[in-house]
């Protein structure tokens, strides 16, 4: 699956940039230390926008192209920001032969995004999964720590509803 690059502005504060370039300094001389780097980036951030990986990879004197192939690669990045609410579908075996898709797919229609995106208000934003362990209860979705099973597409306007 392609990572999506957030629409919406980068709005990094002094504080962040001065916590990353504390972090690039301890690092800069070891180059085996950029995923180090990069998940410390991701925890002063919540996500890897394109500013901070130029910060990074000016600061380590590594190619933007090395830090993007990074941050795509592994599923631990994220190139958009998270919402107040992550909704998360699994796409797993069970939940896809039970309509996972359908699932998914009235979820982005409902929010206006796709998946690996996030709304214009930052509420909301919405990942694929592939196992959350709840099989039994297929399809499934979760909203932060909250879990959904046993959905048809029309579930999802109601539950949506309760964190508007």
């Amino acid at each position: 699956m392609l990572k999506k690059i957030s629409t919406i502005p980068f709005k990094g504060t002094a504080e962040q940039e001065q916590q990353l370039k504390a972090v690039i300094e301890e690092n800069k001389d070891d180059k085996s230390m950029l995923m180090h780097v990069m998940q410390e980036a991701q925890a002063i951030y919540g996500y890897l926008p394109y500013e901070v990986q130029v910060m990074i990879a000016e600061g380590m004197d590594i190619p933007i192209e090395k830090i993007y192939g990074v941050s795509t690669f592994y599923a631990q990045f994220a190139l958009s920001p998270k919402g107040k609410y992550n909704i998360s579908v699994c796409l797993g075996t069970a939940c896809y032969v039970k309509g996972a898709q359908s699932i998914l797919d009235k979820v982005e229609e409902e929010l206006g995004i796709g998946a690996g995106e996030c709304t214009n208000d930052a509420s909301f934003s919405i990942e694929e999964c592939r196992c959350i362990g709840a099989c039994g209860l297929a399809p499934v979705m979760t909203v932060n720590d909250d879990v959904y099973g046993r959905l048809v597409p029309e579930d999802i306007p109601g539950i949506l509803a309760k964190y508007q």
